[in-house]
């Protein structure tokens, strides 16, 4: 398995967890009492995810343009 081959697995892998916890979050969010440090932590785990998810598709990006 090539480089780019495990950084498209690791994307797509990402981005499904990454809208996992975007769900997670709204229902989290709809409920009138939840745990606001469970959710900050979500939120910034999510945060940590999209930075990665852009890593990622920068490199597969440059290698397509190069």
């Amino acid at each position: 398995m090539g480089e780019e081959e495990k950084a498209r697995e690791e994307l797509e892998a990402l981005l499904e967890e990454h809208k996992e916890i975007d769900l997670k979050i709204e229902q989290m969010k709809s409920q009138p009492v939840y745990d606001q440090l469970l959710l900050q932590r979500m939120k910034r785990h999510k945060l940590q995810m999209k930075d990665r998810i852009v890593f990622l598709r920068s490199i597969l990006c440059d290698d397509i343009i190069a």
